[in-house]
């Protein structure tokens, strides 16, 4: 056996595969959409590429910054892990929202209408397809806050429609999905901690129908979404 060509073999794939969990620990990510929370800006079954420089580097597979070049904006689509730890089954999970609030705003909703520090924000991305409305929780201000805060309002479908008013933390941002009445979002479980954005999506890779039949591969792909990129006000 030639041990040279061996550990010269081994070598090159020791350098792609470090290079490749280079690119994924600080650079790019990948992310299948499993939902359609943010349609029709993003699809259930696309795939797309999150630039994870956006906000900083981050140490690798971990929340911590090990430099920060600026923060989330409102209008930024983030990728993000869950941040209801105790719920078992999201917790290493991403998902992918839109900021509406940075720290410091006051969010609230009435009638389905998004209002931030007292402005409606009313954008073409966003739709609501559900014509049913929820009362408001008779609630005073500094308790709806706090249970807010404290991530106790997601088993109350009633803040989807009507809530708040919220201020919202430092270190934190508000999150919602464009599809507004099918969202699950920081209506429900709070405040999103900015250390636990990974970044925000570039561009869709691969898009899959999975509605389409099975058999026919070009109805499956959506090959109009491929190469889709993304702004702010996408």
């Amino acid at each position: 056996m030639d041990i040279k060509k061996v550990w010269k073999e081994a070598r090159s794939w020791l350098l792609a595969i470090g290079f490749i969990l280079f690119l994924r620990g600080f650079i790019v990510q990948t992310f299948h959409v499993p939902s359609g929370s943010m349609k029709d800006t993003i699809l259930i079954g696309d795939c797309i590429i999150v630039n994870r420089l956006k906000y900083g580097i981050k140490l690798p597979f971990t929340d911590r910054y090990l430099l920060r070049t600026q923060k989330p904006k409102r209008e930024d689509i983030i990728v993000f892990r869950y941040p209801m730890l105790e719920r078992t089954l999201f917790k290493n999970t991403n998902f992918v929202k839109r900021c509406v609030a940075v720290p410091g705003d006051t969010v609230y909703i009435e009638h389905k209408q998004l209002y931030v520090n007292g402005k409606p924000k009313a954008v073409s991305y966003i739709f609501h397809r559900d014509l049913r409305e929820y009362p408001p929780l008779n609630l005073d201000n500094e308790v709806f806050q706090r249970m807010w805060q404290n991530r106790r309002l997601s088993i109350y479908p009633y803040v989807r429609d009507n809530f708040g008013p919220v201020v919202i933390p430092e270190g934190y941002v508000f999150a919602m999905g464009d599809n507004r009445d099918n969202s699950d979002d920081s209506r429900f479980w709070g405040p999103v901690p900015i250390n636990n954005i990974s970044g925000t999506p570039i561009f869709v890779y691969w898009s899959w129908n999975s509605h389409a039949t099975f058999f026919n591969f070009f109805q499956k792909v959506r090959w109009g979404r491929i190469g889709k990129v993304f702004s702010t006000s996408s």
